[in-house]
């Protein structure tokens, strides 16, 4: 039975991954701040076609927290062939004028969570000769852009995460996967004014993700740097 944790699982491309996933029959264990919203998601994918979801409610800005919840998905989960490091947070600023402890908070969840996470996984994966690690790093990881801030400094840092952790678990036949989506939709646009169809679907990620996973064992998609049509926002 095929098996992946999710982080960051109950919204945007988090949830998209995940009902793909729950749609392919694999056994879940994800994660996100809120539980309510964690029970009712974990239902919809039942539907969906999992055939198991184990959830947690965690911060992972906490390391301890973080590492907790890897031990868990691991017990529960038995053998991991996909792990999405997903959860993140955007606060936008320019690196001179926002306030202190901005960077500290983008890199403990967008950096340090990941690497947590991936410490305790990875070994599993190790072990079994097979796996395959998502990052999920931003357009962002690539280039400086308005109000970037801390925000681009974390995300930059996640893509040096995943290189490095690449060139480390390829003679394992593990495979590391950086996604760099630009805007793409989620319930944090609404309000913005920005038309739905200006942004890319978390579905569209969400396949892009299924297709990396589903290649043939001697071949990697290492950087997938995916754009609306229209460009950067």
């Amino acid at each position: 039975m095929p098996t992946a944790i999710i982080t960051g699982a109950t919204q945007g491309i988090g949830a998209a991954i995940a009902r793909k996933l729950a749609s392919e029959k694999y056994t879940l264990c994800i994660c996100s701040r809120n539980d309510t919203e964690l029970k009712e998601f974990s239902n919809e994918l039942k539907e969906l076609g999992s055939p198991e979801v184990y959830i947690h409610a965690v911060d992972l800005s906490e390391t301890d927290a973080a590492k907790d919840f890897a031990g868990f998905a691991l017990n529960s989960l038995g053998k991991v062939d996909i792990l999405v490091n997903n959860a993140g947070v955007f606060i936008p600023g320019d690196i001179c004028d926002e306030p202190d402890g901005q960077l500290e908070k983008m890199i403990q969840l967008n950096l340090y969570a990941a690497y947590s996470i991936t410490r305790i996984i990875a070994p599993s994966m190790k072990s079994n000769r097979k796996g395959h690690i998502f990052n999920m790093c931003s357009v962002a990881s690539l280039k400086a852009y308005p109000q970037g801030g801390s925000y681009s400094i974390s995300k930059y840092a996640l893509l040096g995460f995943s290189e490095n952790l690449r060139f480390e678990l390829m003679q394992h036949q593990i495979k590391v996967t950086s996604i760099c989506p630009g805007a793409t939709y989620s319930r944090s646009w609404q309000g913005s004014g920005v038309p739905e169809e200006r942004l890319i679907p978390a579905e569209d990620v969400a396949s892009i993700v299924w297709i990396a996973s589903q290649l043939a064992v001697s071949t990697n998609l290492e950087t997938i740097v995916v754009r609306p049509q229209f460009g950067d926002l």
